[in-house]
């Protein structure tokens, strides 16, 4: 005879309750936490409410298994986990409840979608019996999140779990890399599944073949093309750290000589010490990179996608220019710039199946133009940075400083902005993987919880995240996140009193007409203290080593705010809709 916990058996003396075996069935929301589990996940971001609340009373279950961190608003658990994921190359995992929980990380999402960044968001949902009938804090978060995931999914029965969990970290991770949103709604969290829990990772979907190997057919064509060139020119873009693909694309440099540029987020892949490195390219990027851009007879393209920051005007684009583009997503070949050889696959597979075809080569008179235009560009711009006759602080100075300082193997996590592309362009990356930052959307107020992600995926390196005065109040709160970790995450604010991109465009293209760019801001060493952060002003050049000093020995988390010129601007710059080979020294 079976009983249920609440029967009781009837003895000569007393009813006693009786325990018999019985099927372990466990609820949907302790389904979710052990799928996670079994998938390696050992840390979430998120923010608890009303329609998640059963996952976190089973996150209280599972605490010496995984780490949940409580940020202050749903956007810093999205950007956090990005930083996570760059940092770690594995899946940042946020978590959020219905409405506007879950549209509070859609900024997070639509970042983590342009850059390429996999992550598995989980959000609650109302009742299913509740759907669509604008119940309290009820928002059709598939509908919003459609444009902006690689993938999601409504879960209304706890059966379902683990499967789709296993499904959403497959294709989180696999080919081009991004975000994926399952929305699990809260009956399916509370119920008890009507089988026995099995979980079984996910390895391939007929519906989603993202091609690894490239055929070989393409990547002999690209071979060819490689060996006929006589000024090459490789671009190298955020694909490469993605695929893990730093050595072969040394291997491939070295061998070829060809000369080497970096997108944004391909920043840190070949150290700037390499002979072969020749600067970034795009809108602010190095003076010879664009400009020899359109002088090349081959470009190279390794795991970018020609965005419209690197190739402005694009129908004066390297139109003399054959076009080898390496690149895991199929979508992108032809998307912009018309490919000679397009080659689809993992850039890591790619290159070492190119390696053994390409000769050896010698293009070092190539290579010798580029110094040319970095002699000029020396002269009128990276010098009077770093060496500034004014009496303010340069943003220059404050990234070259850290730069020496760090040796250029910090992990830098820049923001937004005038600083973000100071900090591309001062900062000496010497470390693979070391710059992190938001490319594709450009979203203020990145920096600080990517940087605190970043720092718990990488406890052991130094984190700095590098950040304007604009930017930094996006998301301010995110210092109490960090201040209760207690994890030594290095704050520098660059603080000029304006939103300074925007001030330079009204500047340069719209008659100085300063419209509402010009900032009151608070006292942010204040109120870095008020969260239990320690943290200085710095205002003056003579005390900026210092500062960085004091700032770097913490083994807290610091806050450092450096007063900067106030009107000062970034060059060199294409403008909108100019030829790369325009670009503009001041």
């Amino acid at each position: 005879m079976e009983f249920n916990e609440n029967q009781t058996q009837t003895t000569g003396i007393a009813e006693q309750p009786v325990s018999v075996a019985a099927p372990e069935l466990i609820n949907g929301s302790h389904a979710l936490i052990q799928s996670l589990i079994i998938e390696g996940v050992k840390t979430i971001f998120g923010y608890p409410g009303g329609a998640i609340m059963p996952v976190y009373d089973a996150i209280y279950d599972y605490q010496e298994q995984i780490d949940h961190i409580l940020v202050r608003h749903e956007q810093g658990a999205a950007h956090a986990a990005e930083g996570f994921a760059r940092i770690t190359g594995g899946v940042g995992i946020c978590l959020a409840t219905s409405g506007p929980g879950a549209t509070n990380l859609v900024t997070g999402i639509a970042d983590a979608i342009i850059d390429s960044t996999p992550m598995v968001c989980i959000v609650g949902q109302v009742g299913s019996h509740l759907l669509g009938t604008d119940a309290f804090q009820e928002t059709d978060i598939m509908g919003v999140t459609i444009p902006i995931t690689k993938w999601n999914y409504q879960i209304t029965n706890p059966d379902e779990i683990p499967e789709i969990i296993a499904k959403a970290f497959y294709i989180a991770k696999s080919g081009r890399p991004g975000p994926v949103l399952i929305d699990i709604t809260k009956d399916a969290q509370l119920k008890l599944m009507s089988k026995s829990f099995v979980y079984k990772k996910c390895e391939k979907l007929l519906s989603y073949r993202p091609r690894l190997s490239p055929k070989e057919e393409q990547v002999e064509a690209a071979a060819k093309l490689i060996n006929e060139s006589k000024r090459p020119f490789l671009f190298f873009g955020h694909g490469v750290q993605i695929a893990h693909a730093e050595k072969e694309l040394l291997q491939f440099i070295e061998k070829t000589d060809v000369p080497a540029a970096s997108t944004l987020l391909g920043l840190s892949s070949v150290s700037v010490d390499h002979p072969n490195y020749v600067g970034w390219l795009g809108m602010h990027g190095n003076y010879g990179t664009n400009v020899l851009t359109n002088s090349c007879d081959l470009i190279i393209a390794i795991g970018m996608r020609f965005d419209d920051r690197v190739t402005g005007d694009l129908s004066r684009y390297a139109k003399q220019a054959k076009v080898v583009h390496i690149e895991i997503d199929p979508a992108e070949i032809d998307k912009i710039k018309k490919a000679d050889a397009p080659v689809v696959g993992d850039a890591k597979r790619a290159l070492e199946m190119l390696l053994p075809l390409v000769n050896e080569n010698n293009h070092a008179e190539w290579r010798a133009e580029f110094k040319k235009f970095d002699a000029i560009e020396d002269e009128k711009i990276t010098q009077p940075e770093l060496a500034p006759t004014t009496e303010k602080i340069k943003m220059a100075e404050v990234i070259r400083t850290l730069s020496n300082k760090t040796k250029g193997e910090a992990v830098v996590v820049a923001d937004v902005g005038q600083h973000q592309m100071m900090t591309a362009r001062y900062y000496q990356f010497k470390k693979a993987n070391s710059f992190i930052t938001s490319g594709g959307l450009g979203t203020m107020g990145y920096a600080l919880p990517a940087a605190f992600g970043a720092k718990v995926g990488a406890p052991d390196r130094e984190v700095v995240a590098i950040i304007g005065d604009g930017c930094f109040q996006m998301t301010i709160q995110e210092l109490g996140t960090i201040a209760q970790s207690g994890l030594p995450v290095k704050i520098i604010i660059l603080n000029n009193n304006f939103l300074g991109m925007v001030r330079q465009w009204q500047q340069l293209f719209h008659e100085k007409r300063y419209s509402f760019v010009e900032l009151q801001n608070p006292d942010f060493i204040t109120i870095a203290k008020g969260f239990g952060i320690n943290g200085h002003t710095c205002g003056a050049r003579e005390d900026l080593n210092d500062s960085l000093d004091k700032m770097l020995a913490s083994d807290k988390p610091y806050l450092l705010e450096v007063l900067v010129e106030k009107e000062e601007n970034v060059f060199p710059m294409v403008p909108t809709g100019a030829c790369v080979a325009d670009i503009r020294l001041e």
